[in-house]
């Protein structure tokens, strides 16, 4: 007869004192006792998820003048950044699925925080390329991680992805807010600020392995270990019944499609493959120009604007805020980010529908930027700061609604690669706004130092 007890915050056995285990189910079960509703514990595991997820991502780029100095284009940065992540979301799909989800979120967060303390520790004096390789581990990660825990969502309903975008967009204003903090406001070093975000993903794994009910994973577990093979028919069924039931502003908090974990069997995914590429080719020509253009379009304007032009939006120190001038540039990355938290928050409120309006305007942004860094005509730093905030709250809406439009207007059927189709069109525009900002930043602050405004140049890192 078993001596061991049932604990009545968790359906799963206790086991006995002494044993190896006996610590760690104490940790969880007083975790249970405060997160006593799973709700309230899935809520706050995914929001969790989406801040730390997307939260270093957002610190490098803030910290891209600081990385490289002022002789190398911020593009590079931006590239090594979003390169690496647009590949394993492109190639990850097709393998990620073999591996655990434990393992996975370990790997990850060991990724990441190898990543940032190769950035950290690397002198400024030293090559940037061994800065970039670090750069390169925090967005593989990344890119991984949001392929798992969006599929994570689809065993924990519409709250999980709910939570999950919110602390996506939080993660920008949190981001870039975190290193302005460290940086212009407490006075630490680079080295020191980068060192703290390295230890983040260290909340990844507390909300994996102690916040998160595990009870949904276990039960999909057991359920595919005895599952037989379907028909195509019953397979699509029960998809349907599978995905989450999330309404459009919830879902698109999200920078990134839902993606369910319903698999289809080996047969239905050998079957007719050639035909389903040619169908969803079609479906990719029909989304281009309603939704995928002006996707591209802004994630283009704002990344030249942040990425190049940017570094050279630079005033007389006595005429700002500011006492260095290594300061401008993050305190704009911070401003452009709570632009967009506000905007991606905003889709249950305000709704944009003229989508090519919107991008429009942000071009037209990054063609005033562009004409005060050469012909210096804004008189002071304040109306730059207004100005970005506005190019994160464009760039925020036209994401958000692009996203809401495809779920209120394409079929259910359709509607999942619909979304993934159409999310390519940011990383694309943000590859394409790399390369462009590399050499717009250069260009610029060659100017301005020919026309007697050499403040590019004099911009001290480290």
């Amino acid at each position: 007869m078993s001596h061991v007890t049932r604990s009545p915050a968790s359906s799963g056995l206790l086991p006995m004192p002494g044993s190896p285990s006996a610590s760690w189910a104490v940790y969880r079960a007083r975790l249970a006792s405060i997160f006593h509703n799973s709700d309230i514990s899935v809520l706050v595991a995914f929001w969790l998820f989406g801040l730390i997820n997307n939260v270093l991502y957002v610190v490098i780029l803030s910290a891209a003048q600081d990385l490289v100095g002022p002789e190398v284009p911020k593009g590079l940065v931006l590239l090594a950044n979003i390169l690496p992540s647009f590949s394993v979301k492109l190639i990850g799909p097709y393998f990620i699925h073999r591996v655990p989800y434990s393992t996975r979120i370990l790997a990850f967060a060991a990724i990441s925080s190898a990543g940032m303390f190769m950035i950290a520790f690397t002198p400024p004096d030293q090559s940037v390329a061994i800065k970039m390789v670090g750069v390169m581990l925090a967005s593989l990660a990344s890119g991984a991680g949001e392929l798992s825990f969006l599929g994570l969502t689809h065993y924990y309903g519409h709250i999980s992805l709910a939570a999950w975008g919110s602390g996506t967009g939080a993660a920008g204003l949190v981001g870039a807010g975190l290193y302005v903090l460290l940086t212009d406001w407490l006075g630490f070093s680079v080295k020191n600020s980068l060192l703290a975000s390295a230890y983040l993903p260290v909340v990844m794994l507390i909300s994996f392995f102690l916040i998160l009910p595990r009870r949904p994973l276990r039960e999909a577990a057991r359920a595919q270990e005895y599952q037989p093979l379907r028909d195509s028919d019953e397979a699509a069924s029960q998809t349907i019944r599978d995905t989450p039931a999330a309404n459009a502003a919830s879902s698109l908090l999200a920078p990134g499609p839902v993606v369910t974990s319903a698999s289809a069997s080996i047969s239905d995914a050998r079957e007719d493959s050639w035909s389903k590429i040619a169908a969803n080719l079609g479906r990719a020509k029909s989304l281009f120009f309603p939704y995928m253009l002006p996707l591209f379009l802004v994630y283009v304007a704002e990344y030249i604007i942040n990425q190049g032009v940017s570094p050279t939006l630079l005033f007389p120190l006595e005429s700002s805020p500011f006492s260095e001038l290594r300061d401008f540039y993050p305190m704009y990355g911070f401003l452009y980010q709570i632009g967009v938290f506000v905007s991606r928050s905003s889709i249950a409120f305000i709704r944009v529908r003229q989508l090519y309006l919107a991008s429009l305007l942000q071009v037209g942004n990054l063609v005033l930027l562009t004409l005060h860094s050469l012909f210096n005509f804004i008189p002071n730093v304040y109306i730059i700061f207004l100005i970005v905030f506005w190019e994160g709250l464009l760039g925020g809406g036209v994401y958000v609604n692009t996203f809401a439009e495809i779920m209120e207007n394409i079929p259910f059927e359709e509607r999942e690669f619909s979304l993934g189709a159409t999310s390519v069109s940011d990383s694309a525009g943000i590859c394409i706004a790399g390369f462009v900002s590399m050499a717009m930043e250069v260009w610029l602050c060659n100017y301005q130092v020919q026309h007697g405004r050499d403040w590019c140049k004099k911009i001290r890192v480290g």
